[in-house]
């Protein structure tokens, strides 16, 4: 390919010269290409790949040099000498002639450089090249890996890394590559090449391994292998991206959902490392982006667009705090240096002014920004003030708003300040109470059955006092309601308040019952989603309500076990609005749609926050809060039980031995981690930790789990079975108190069932939250970030394993395949799944994967992926005729008509094949051709009856075009109608394929089935048939006696079919009536118009005459002794008969072939009303069939055949060669200086 000219120093170090003129040079890299170079070459090889160069340089290269210049420029390179001979043809041909002209040296480079540019710009304008960020070095060694690896386009290089592959005892030198997909490694020394490919949705571990041989390795665990790599110039960066890229493996395991590159990233800076890929900036954006969401609470849709450093003035303690700055597209945030010193969250939507003030030695680069509740924040030290307050003007401009007020200018430098209004202001910013459906709550209705609806919070409903009774502690809780009203006062209050240790203070002396909901919707960040998204509730209910699903009915099974025990879901108005809430986040989240423990969650939440505001905190707890919490598997839990594992081997060693002998921490975390401890504490604790939990996240969750663990230590440790030990943990847990509350006791149904009467000393629940995080508070979020990632890898592949241990059990009694054959091919079966969601497949993987379907349903293949693992497992593949009889397998195998198949039909058809008995596989081979094959021109059927549909309609002369359906229909009574998921109904119009269908509907449906109820084979099938017998032996040793046999094979059928048709015919010439001839010979006139058609059901075509079944055939065609079968398929047409030729009956001779006839030539057949009629045509004839029975015992009569049916199949050896071919479709040559790992 042409290159940008670039110019080279040392023109013949490492290089050999091939060609020359007096203006360019080709040449070729030393120790390229097989006996060249000689130690020279090993080194220089080995060099390439250490320094990298084997990335840059290509084995050819054409370089550019004036006569008396020492200088060389490469303007060209190659990888093959193919592709570089053309273009040093080119350039004898068009150039050298023209550069002699020139008298200057300068004007001759200067020349040479544009037209070199030019070709490149021409040819990138052809072939509509794409200009991108990536570098001309990075593509280059995208291209490399590719090559190496037998990777397609679609397969994206993220980055690639200099290390150390740890083969046995010896490290190998070379370069780690990852890409979206795959990790990849390679390397080159003294002619010793190691080659490793791993695909990241096989990895179960990825860590940092320190040894002191190794201080700084990485170790990738697959089910198989464990592979270490070292010598890294920046390990943490290549980790990070490593887990980065694992992390998307694991989610498009779990959920599908695979990567899409984001095109709105922002052009590469020239300052930029020259290596970094788009896609590595890319990952890097997400990174960061998911770091600022989690930090601040934000939506999940948010993108970081900046941050940089600054110090911003807080009034309350008259300081200038050091910190961050973040700008995103809809927010301003602020963290403070010192962890939890200050944090601060401006929504755009909120802001009114943004100005540069003046500078100042004590106040350096000011920016003020002003918000509707007349607050102002002043940063300082801003590095690119003007830079950044044009961008923020930017973000402003973009924030949605029904009323765009007049824009002011301030400030200095003419910077321009945007006053952007909200749709409906602030939520908490001027009034604590305000809710978007404070004044706009309606009556939703359930099944038009009017149902009572809380306009508030269902806990103000139901609170009742007795103020002689609970005096002192209604008096403690106004003293939390001024302390927090203080705090407002002097922090700010809603969303746009100072967030600093104080406030911390005051959640951990526990929020007041009255302002709960308020600062549950501000700490979570669900206030954010709720003012962006006003009317998004109320549409979801009146959308959801009154459909009915799995989750709706789970929900309604659930709906009053939730919180029981407190009156407000004691009647109808707290049931409906629970009912509501959940059933519109199924809707709103099909993935989760509902699981068990929402209930009791958005119960509580109902308790204190109004019906809508409740919906966002679920919102926010199920998506942000709690990741994959709530879906069919529980796998967020899972993640966190191994993380508290982890933690309580790190925090409470002395007890996590004994713990883990009794299995208690598995059962323990999954009820408290679920439901926030709802389920084992009374309830008016739990909420302070539910509090507390909104605060400060999962962390705290896990603090007070420590705690208990840790409070209960002796007594544990004494425990001798996992029963014992729950019952002193939910003893204990039964017995956290809260004092402070002013709600009436609520019996704990918990302790009802546990209390055996004796008394147990009672914990302050605010003691204990103190407690934990005083023992446990060095917990840090970005560290069980870390943890979770190391178990998601776990949790997940133990779930992909427990799936095909499933799949297998299911299918291991129905198939010869032993378990351990059994799960190999269920890794193929799954490989060829996700190598068509990484490179494009003929349909959506959404589809095909579905992880909440059953076990045996998760994987399906369509046809396309299905022809793949045909050519590598089944013993009929041969290659280049493979395909279409492929897909008339898959056809079969497709049972419910889906266009997929799961593995267990997958099975049924391999197992056939590789332990069948001969009449099981023949069986088999005629089913696949009973069906009609698809045509080029008809659209990819839904079902094999579909496809039965569209042959049959094609071939029934009653099809006429103007024709109106609905009168057919009413005359065709009794037809069978066959409704598929497209909504299309289709209807055959003859009742002999009617009954064709019924038979064949019957043995899709029954397992025993007789041969005798297999459908007969008409002769266009019977041609197929053949076709397909000649093909599959194109490849075997025994070719020549097969073809012999099969000749022979065909023969005689053909002669049974003559027979039968001759039979046939007799018996319809008896009963057929006066009437029917007369309309018969009517319709064979040439031109005639069919007048009978519009009415009674008629055979699919009349009688063929003058068809005669030859004995002797012309032998002047050539020698030859395989049968040759002759079918016109392309003379088909919409409205006519199908034209074949006929096949006569060849001689019972082994060297005599089968001979095709033509129709004779009076012979016309039937046309559709309207249409010329065309005689000398071919026709199947559709007397002549043949049954199984003939078609075995023909078989039978050849020994090559029945030894070649009968030939046992090496199921191992298939598979073992079908997981060493690469997954591209080109295998990998594994020989001895080849290091293949293709893990999984």
């Amino acid at each position: 390919m042409w290159v940008s000219p670039e110019e080279v120093l040392l023109a013949g170090a490492l290089w050999m010269t091939e060609r020359a003129n007096p203006y360019f040079i080709l040449q070729k890299r030393k120790g390229h290409g097989g006996a060249g170079g000689g130690l020279a070459g090993l080194l220089v090889g080995t060099l390439d790949v250490v320094l990298d160069s084997s990335a840059r340089m290509a084995p050819y290269r054409i370089l550019y040099q004036t006569p008396d210049s020492l200088s060389y420029w490469i303007i060209a390179h190659g990888t093959s000498r193919k592709e570089i001979t053309e273009h040093w043809e080119w350039l004898e041909h068009n150039m050298l002639q023209t550069l002699s002209i020139f008298e200057n040296e300068n004007d001759i480079t200067t020349f040479v450089k544009g037209k070199v540019q030019g070709i490149i710009a021409e040819y990138n304008k052809n072939h509509d090249v794409k200009e991108d960020d990536d570098t001309d070095k990075f593509k280059e060694a995208s291209s490399r890996f590719r090559k190496l690896f037998g990777m397609p386009e679609e397969e994206k290089l993220v980055n690639y890394y200099s290390c150390s592959y740890w083969k046995g005892k010896v490290p190998r030198q070379g370069w780690l590559y990852l890409s979206i997909n795959h990790l990849c490694f390679y390397s080159y020394l003294l002619g010793k090449e190691v080659k490793l490919v791993v695909r990241w949705a096989d990895i179960t571990q990825l860590e940092k391994s320190a040894t002191l041989l190794l201080p700084d390795g990485i170790k990738v665990s697959t089910r198989s292998h464990e592979h270490v790599f070292s010598v890294f110039l920046n390990i943490n960066e290549t980790f990070k991206l490593a887990e980065q890229l694992a992390n998307i493996a694991m989610r498009q395991l779990l959920d599908n959902k695979g990567f899409e590159e984001d095109r709105s990233l922002p052009k590469l800076k020239k300052k930029s490392p020259k290596k970094v890929s788009a896609l590595k900036r890319d990952l890097d954006a997400r990174a960061k982006s998911e770091r600022y969401r989690a930090l601040f609470r934000l939506p999940k849709d948010e993108k970081l667009d900046g941050h940089t450093g600054c110090t911003l003035w807080t009034p309350f303690n008259k300081m200038h705090i050091l910190g961050q700055m973040f700008v995103s597209t809809n927010y301003i945030c602020f963290t403070s240096k010192e962890e939890m010193q200050c944090s601060l969250i401006i929504p755009l939507r909120e802001v009114t002014i943004v100005e540069k003030a003046d500078s100042s030695n004590v106040l350096p680069s000011p920016v003020s920004i002003s918000t509707k509740n007349r607050m102002t924040f002043l940063f300082a030290n801003l590095k690119d003030r003007d830079f950044l307050v044009q961008r923020i003007s930017d973000f402003l401009q973009q924030t949605p708003s029904k009323s765009c007020l007049e824009r002011e200018l301030t400030g200095s430098l003419n910077s321009s300040d945007d006053e952007v209004y909200s749709q409906h202001g602030s939520l908490l910013s001027t009034s604590p109470q305000h809710s978007l459906s404070s004044e706009g709550e309606r009556s939703f209705n359930l099944n038009d059955s009017s149902v009572p609806t809380a306009t508030q919070a269902l806990m103000t409903m139901y609170r009742r006092r007795s103020p002689e009774e609970f005096n002192p502690k209604l008096a403690k809780e106004f003293l939390k309601e001024q302390a927090w009203k203080n705090h407002f006062t002097e922090y700010g209050q809603g969303v746009c308040m100072y967030r600093t240790d104080k406030t911390k203070e005051l959640v951990l002396k526990g929020i007041p019952e009255a302002m709960r909901g308020e600062l549950w919707l501000l700490f979570s960040g669900a206030i954010n989603e709720m003012a962006t998204n006003p009317g998004y509730y109320e549409d979801l209910v009146e959308r959801s309500m009154g459909k009915y699903n799995l989750a709706t009915e789970e929900i309604e099974r659930d709906l009053h076990r939730s919180l029981p025990e407190h009156p407000a879901f004691q009647n109808e108005i707290g049931i409906a609005a629970l009912r509501r809430v959940l059933t519109a986040y199924a809707f709103r989240n099909p993935n989760i749609g509902y699981c068990q423990a929402m209930n009791i969650v958005t119960s509580v939440l109902l308790l204190y926050a109004k019906e809508e505001e409740a919906f966002w905190l679920l919102v926010a707890l199920c998506e942000r809060m709690l990741p994959d919490y709530y879906n069919t598997r529980v796998v967020g839990a899972l993640v966190d039980q191994g993380v508290f594992e982890e933690l309580a081997r790190e925090y409470v060693p002395q007890l996590y031995d004994c713990m883990q002998d009794l299995g208690v921490i598995s059962t323990i975390s999954l009820s408290w981690f679920l439901t926030l401890f709802l389920s084992v504490m009374p309830f008016e604790s739990a909420v302070v930790v539910v509090d507390c939990f909104f605060y400060d996240g999962i962390k705290v969750i896990f603090q007070l789990a420590l705690s208990v663990l840790h409070a209960n230590i002796h007594q544990l440790l004494g425990c001798k079975d996992d029963g014992e030990a729950m019952t002193v943990l939910g003893r204990y847990l039964d017995n956290v108190t809260n004092k402070d509350s002013t709600l009436p006791p609520i019996q704990h149904l918990h302790s009802l069932l546990t209390d055996n009467g004796e008394p147990h000393p009672e914990v302050d629940i605010f003691k204990l939250v103190r407690s934990s995080y005083e023992k446990f508070g060095s917990i840090r979020a970005d560290v069980i970030e870390q943890m979770r990632f190391k178990q998601r890898l776990r949790v997940i592949q133990t779930i992909e394993d427990t799936t095909k241990r499933n799949v297998v059990r299911s299918v291991v009694t129905e198939t010869a395949f032993s378990m351990d054959e059994l799960e190999e091919l269920y890794v193929l079966f799954k490989a060829e799944h996700l190598t068509s969601c990484y490179w494009g497949g003929s349909s959506n993987p959404t589809e095909r994967h579905d992880p909440s379907l059953p076990y045996l349903e998760q994987y399906r293949i369509d046809v396309e992926q299905f022809k793949g693992l045909f050519n590598l497992l089944f013993p009929w593949a041969n290659g280049a005729h493979s395909d279409p009889l492929a897909a008339r397998f898959f056809r079969l195998l497709d049972q419910n008509g889906d266009a997929f198949i799961n593995f267990r039909e997958f099975i049924n058809g391999l197992g056939v094949l590789c332990h069948g008995d001969l009449t099981e596989k023949l069986k088999l081979l005629y089913k696949t051709h009973v069906l009609p094959e698809m045509t080029s021109e008809q659209e990819e059927p839904d079902s094999a009856f579909e496809a039965t549909q569209y042959f049959f309609e094609d071939i029934t002369p009653e099809t006429s075009i103007g024709q109106d359906t609905k009168n057919r229909s009413e005359k065709d009574d009794g037809f069978v109608r066959v409704t598929f998921k497209t909504e299309k109904v289709k209807k055959l119009n003859n009742p002999d394929y009617r009954h064709y269908l019924k038979l064949w509907n019957q043995e899709s449906k029954s397992k025993t089935e007789h041969t005798k109820d297999l459908p007969k084979l008409n002769q266009s099938q019977f041609i197929e048939l053949c076709k397909t017998l000649y093909s599959m032996f194109s490849e075997d040793v025994a070719e020549q006696e097969l073809y012999h046999a099969t000749a022979t094979v065909t023969s005689l059928l053909l002669e049974m079919g003559e027979v039968g048709k001759l039979f046939c015919r007799a018996g319809r010439d008896r009963e057929r009536t006066q009437p029917t001839e007369a309309r018969q010979t009517d319709a064979f006139v040439p031109g005639a118009a069919d007048e009978g058609k519009g009415g009674d059901v008629r055979e699919p075509s009349p009688p063929m005459q003058d068809i005669k079944l030859e004995d002797s055939s012309p032998k002047d065609n050539g020698a030859s002794s395989s049968a040759m079968l002759i079918s016109d398929d392309e003379a088909k047409d919409d409205t006519s008969v199908s034209s074949y030729s006929v096949l006569s009956a060849g001689s019972h001779d082994l060297d005599d072939k089968l001979q095709c006839e033509d129709i004779a030539d009076d012979t016309v057949l039937v046309r559709s009303e309207g249409q010329d009629e065309r005689g000398g045509g071919g026709g199947v004839d559709k007397d002549w069939a043949i049954t199984f029975e003939q078609f075995l015992a023909s078989v039978l009569t050849e020994q090559a055949l029945v030894s070649y049916f009968e030939k046992p199949v090496d199921v191992t050896a298939r598979i073992t060669n079908a997981k060493n071919v690469h997954k591209v479709g080109r295998p990998l040559l594994s020989t001895s200086d080849y290091d293949i790992s293709l893990s999984g």
